[in-house]
This record gives C-alpha cells, sequence and structure tokens, in this order.
C-alpha cells in the first residue's frame, strides 16, 4: 500500500522562477542596481518558452481557449520590449495550470491517508506467545490480537472476547457493532475497550479495505476532466481577437496596428478576473465553515443537476435513538425504560447510550444496578431495585422462550426487555433524520435547478427506504459497496453533471468520481482529502450555503469577464481602425482590468442571507 510522493509540477516551478524574477527585477530596479531586466530574460526562455511551445501544440490541435491568447500576449510583450508585462502574463498563465494540478494530485494525498490509517503490523499468536509481524505478511488462518482502539488489519471472524467496533466509516451503518465470538469483522474497523482474537479470513491486500484504495486508484483514472470557465469563454474571444489584429494588420498595413489590437485583447478579464471572483468566494466560504479545497468546485455546481446523498451523518445525525416501544399490557413505559436504562448506563452495548439518552430525555432518574454481567451473545443481566432485568435479542429470547409472542420484526435495530423473566417491552431504534433534511431536499429543484435527487447508502434497505419517505427522496440505493456507489456516480454523470454529498471512507471513492464532491465534518481525514469541499460543522445548511456561493461566484465572474471582455472588443475595433496606439491601448487595457476585477471582488462581501429554505 505504498504510496508515491507527488512531485511538483512544470506548472509550479515555472511559477516560482517567475515570482523570483519579478522579486530580483523590483529590487534591482528599485536599488538602482545594473541589469534589472536581466532577471525577466531568464523568467521568459525558462518559463515563456515553455509555455508559448505548449500552447502552439494546442494551436496545431485547434484547442482556443484563453490560455492561447495569453501565449500570443507573452510574444507580443517581448516584441514590444514589455519584459515585466511579459513575465506577469507568465506568472498568470503558469499559476492558473500549477492550481488545476493540485486538484489532480489531491488523489495521491487520499491514498496517502487512507495508507496512514492501516496499521503497519498486526499481533500474531502463536501457543500463549505474542509476535508482531509486517502487515504484509499476515496469511489467511492466522491468530491475530486487536488490541483495544486499534484498527482492524485484515477480515476475518472472533475466536475470543467481546467488543463492539465502529464500522460507520466503511459499511454506512450508523452503529458501533458488538463483536462476540463468531462474528464478522471487517479490515479498517476501530476496535473498542477490549481485545479480541481473530482469525484472518482474507490477507490484507485482499481485504475490505484495500479494495476501497483500488477503487480510489481507478476513481481517480476516471476521474471527469472539466474545462475551465476561462477556457470556454477564451474558446470564443481567442479566435474574435487574434481575427481582428489580422485584418487590421492587413488593411492598415502596419503592423503596429496589429501589435496594438493584441495589446488591448490582453485577456486580464479572464487571467484576473475569473480567478479574483473564485479566491473571493473561497474566502467568503471560508468564514461560513466551508474548505473550498478544489477551486474548480465554484465553477461546476451551478451546472450540477444531479444530487446523490449519502444517508449515515449526512442526511442523519448517525447515532441511534429509541423511536418505537412496544410495552407489555399493564406496565407502564416509563417504568420499564427506567429499569432498562438502569442497567444500560454500565454496558458498552451498541444501543445502551440510546436507552439511557431516552431515560434522561424524560427525566427519568437512573438507578442503581447490582450483579451486572454481560455474557458474549446472550444479552445483558442485573437485578435493580429487586427486580430481575434483562436485555437481550429477538433471536436469542426465541431460542430461550418460543411461547413468548414478540410484535412483527421491522427495521431498524431492536432488543428485548424482560421483567423476573417475563417480556416488558420491545424497543426500535434509528438512525434519526436531521431536522432541516426534509426541507433541504424540498427546496433543491425550485431553488437550485436539481433535477434529480438520489439517496445511495450502504444501509439496509430497510432503514434506506424509512428515511427516503420521511425527508421526501423517491430515488433510494441501498446495501452498496463503495464500488458500486462509485458506478452508480459514473453512470448518472454520464448524463448530467452531479454533485455526491457524504461523510464516511466508503464514499471517497464517489466523492472523487462526481463532478462535485462534498464531504460533511471532519470525521476523518481520508474523505477530507477526497472532497472537492468540506463542510466543517455537518450541517446541510452549509451545502446550501456553498451553492449560494458558487452560484454567486459564477454570476459575478461572468458579469467580469463578459464585460471586460465586450469592453475590449470595443477597443480592439478602435485599435484596429489607427485612432489608439500601442501604448494607448495598453492603458485602456489597464483601465478596463481595473473594472473588471474591482467587480470580481464583489463576491468576497457577504449578502444579506446565503440559504434558502
Amino acid at each position: 500500500m505504498d504510496v508515491v510522493p507527488v512531485k511538483p509540477t512544470k506548472h509550479a516551478i515555472i511559477a516560482i522562477i517567475a515570482i523570483v524574477a519579478i522579486v530580483l527585477h523590483l529590487v534591482m530596479h528599485w536599488t538602482g542596481a545594473p541589469g534589472a531586466v536581466y532577471p525577466l530574460y531568464v523568467a521568459l526562455v525558462l518559463g515563456g518558452v515553455p509555455l508559448v511551445w505548449d500552447l502552439f501544440l494546442n494551436l496545431i490541435r485547434f484547442e482556443f481557449g484563453s490560455d492561447l491568447l495569453a501565449g500570443i500576449s507573452i510574444v507580443t510583450a517581448a516584441i514590444l520590449g514589455e519584459y515585466l508585462a511579459g513575465t506577469l502574463v507568465v506568472l498568470m498563465l503558469s499559476g492558473g495550470g500549477a492550481l488545476e494540478a493540485y486538484a489532480v494530485r489531491s488523489a495521491s494525498s487520499v491514498l496517502q491517508a487512507l495508507a496512514r490509517r492501516m496499521p503497519s503490523v498486526a499481533h500474531r499468536q502463536s501457543d500463549s506467545t505474542l509476535e508482531d509481524i509486517a502487515l504484509d505478511d499476515v496469511q489467511v488462518g492466522d491468530r491475530l490480537v486487536v488490541l483495544p482502539h486499534e484498527v482492524c488489519p485484515v477480515d476475518g471472524v472472533v475466536l475470543e472476547g467481546h467488543s463492539a467496533m465502529d464500522e460507520s466509516y466503511l459499511t454506512g451503518e450508523p452503529y458501533v457493532m458488538s463483536k462476540t465470538p463468531g462474528a464478522q469483522v471487517i479490515s479498517g474497523a476501530i476496535n473498542g475497550e477490549a481485545a479480541l482474537t481473530i482469525r484472518a479470513e482474507k490477507r490484507p491486500v485482499d481485504s475490505r479495505y484495500a479494495k476501497i484504495m483500488e477503487v480510489m486508484r481507478a476513481s481517480e483514472q476516471q476521474r471527469p476532466r472539466m474545462r475551465r470557465l476561462a477556457d470556454r469563454l477564451g474558446a470564443f474571444y481567442t479566435p474574435i481577437a487574434v481575427g481582428l489584429a489580422i485584418i487590421a494588420w492587413i488593411i492598415g498595413g502596419e503592423a503596429t496596428r496589429f501589435l496594438a489590437v493584441l495589446v488591448v485583447a490582453t485577456p486580464c478579464p479572464l487571467l484576473i478576473a475569473v480567478p479574483v471572483a473564485i479566491i473571493g468566494s473561497i474566502s467568503l466560504a471560508a468564514k461560513r465553515s466551508i474548505i473550498v479545497r478544489d477551486p474548480l468546485v465554484l465553477e461546476r455546481a451551478p451546472r450540477c443537476k444531479t444530487m446523490i446523498l449519502d444517508k449515515t451523518g449526512t442526511l442523519t445525525y448517525g447515532k441511534p435513538q429509541l423511536v418505537n416501544e412496544h410495552v407489555a399490557p399493564g406496565l407502564e413505559a416509563n417504568q420499564v425504560l427506567a429499569f432498562a436504562a438502569a442497567l444500560e448506563q454500565y454496558s458498552k452495548h451498541p444501543l445502551a447510550s440510546a436507552v439511557v439518552n431516552a431515560a434522561k430525555g424524560r427525566k427519568i432518574a437512573l438507578r442503581e444496578a447490582n450483579h451486572m454481567s454481560e455474557p458474549p451473545g446472550q444479552g445483558l443481566r442485573g437485578d435493580v431495585q429487586g427486580r430481575a432485568v434483562r436485555i437481550t435479542s429477538r433471536h436469542r429470547l426465541r431460542q430461550e422462550h418460543p411461547e413468548i409472542e414478540l410484535p412483527p420484526q421491522e427495521g431498524g435495530l431492536e432488543c428485548v426487555v424482560m421483567l423476573d423473566g417475563v417480556f416488558a417491552a420491545l424497543y426500535r431504534f434509528r438512525d434519526a433524520p436531521r431536522q432541516e433534511s426534509q426541507a433541504f431536499i424540498g427546496h433543491l429543484g425550485p431553488r437550485h435547478g436539481i433535477e434529480r435527487v438520489m439517496l445511495v447508502s450502504g444501509d439496509r434497505a430497510s432503514e434506506v427506504e424509512y428515511l427516503a419517505k420521511q425527508v421526501g427522496i423517491d430515488e433510494v440505493h441501498a446495501d452498496q459497496s463503495p464500488e458500486q456507489k462509485v458506478a452508480i456516480v459514473r453512470q448518472q454523470s454520464e448524463l448530467a453533471q452531479t454533485i455526491f454529498v457524504g461523510d464516511g471512507i466508503n464514499d471517497a471513492p464517489a466523492l472523487m468520481t462526481a463532478n462535485v464532491g462534498v464531504a460533511l465534518g471532519t470525521a476523518n481525514d481520508v474523505t477530507i482529502e477526497a472532497a472537492g469541499a468540506v463542510i466543517m460543522d455537518n450541517s446541510l445548511e452549509r451545502v446550501d450555503e456553498l451553492l449560494h456561493i458558487s452560484h454567486r461566484m459564477r454570476r459575478i465572474a461572468l458579469q467580469s469577464a463578459v464585460g471586460g471582455m465586450a469592453l475590449s472588443i470595443v477597443g480592439m475595433l478602435i485599435a484596429a481602425a489607427g485612432y489608439l496606439p500601442p501604448v494607448g491601448g495598453a492603458l485602456v487595457q489597464e483601465a478596463i482590468d481595473v473594472v473588471a476585477v474591482l467587480n470580481a471582488l464583489r463576491v468576497a462581501i457577504k449578502p444579506g442571507a446565503l440559504t434558502d429554505f
């Protein structure tokens, strides 16, 4: 699972050279040192020449974008002797390329985060001794000990011990799962407070966690590539600018007209105003606890028509709650809950906290319990105020007391409460939806143009369908593995641009595959690395704010870019007619740049409201 470190890109190196050259030039110019122009020569040769060559190859392939016009501007600036201006264009061009390359390299960060999370050694048990071996040396059939709070190294089955494991990052299930002899364990799950002895059923390279890494690599290789806003606009602007310059040269018979048109045409509204709008939006988002890791998220989100949501931790709180009680006739619900909570307050069972929290919510005082015992697989026993209390499962109760009639089984987890050997109550637990989930789903179409909303989860069908009805989602896919989630996202992305919102490690491959990946919360670094944007405070309101910020950024960026290009075209026509020399054209272009940038800076100012549901 070794990950190769990523080397700096060519664009990043050129950007560094340009920055150093500009700083040296300014220092030498201000101090009166001779040869102040030489650093700019170096930047134009080492940086400008490779960039212009790449753009020339794009021209041969008939790929016209704002970058191509920037390349022509570099050549024009060199011819005019405007070396500082040419170096600035080199910096803008290479800086944009480096920024885009950063987003592509994020996959390596994800793989590194995945690799860091797994242990490097496993504890193999031989007779009565315990030895640490390299993870790659684990073989099928080995007896391994998973210590408290360790990450399980392989898929296997429990041989000895009684604990609970947090599998939510991998399976999507919102619960910490109890583990007793015979229970299955999966690699990547976090053990609880007791050691477990397991038998390895698969080698580490074949286990669940390794498979997720494989899917992650495949997701990166097939990740959709989208053209930047500036490129799409430049595809129209560049031929117009070059065409006008050539016509002006032919009609006027003067090369200076060609140069004057190109100077006015320098695409600064594209190269500067659009990035300024993006940077301002990133700043505004950060103030709202939204970290935009990939700036292209802001360009893509307004064009997305499909939103795919995970269930656990995204539309729900990720914590089980007591939602239904079937109490035996003659008993009071609060009385039974008081006995159950008295016992559960000492237990580490996955549902214990839900029972205790329900009792506290009803202001029921927790009583003392005596003679506590929790035999593996048999439930919880104890004495509370002279009553024998037992909490067990439906399956165990049917084995021991088949004569007892229980309510029909439904979705969700459940437990049975016995008082003095008699059935007292059956409790059902579900992961409650977030308070804002239904309103959020309902407003996506009218307010954001989302035409399709899907719920895709690794949870069981009964759980997912139950939630979908509550929040208003019609299209549901349950029991989905990370690989299946990726397949769904890829299929939907071929039909329309797609946003995926999730929070677990099992969501990371899908986050990378979608056009826009949004991670809720900061529970794990793998999901954070995989997402294009991270909602720090785990709120759907912030997801809505991200959508509004991106729509606003696109609108203002288009105003700045299109408005700047329109003014530039007017200036080009004047220059083509011979009424605007190159120097005057440069001044006009600077004025247009100032107007475009000032307009773009508006995105950093928070409007009155950023949510509308």
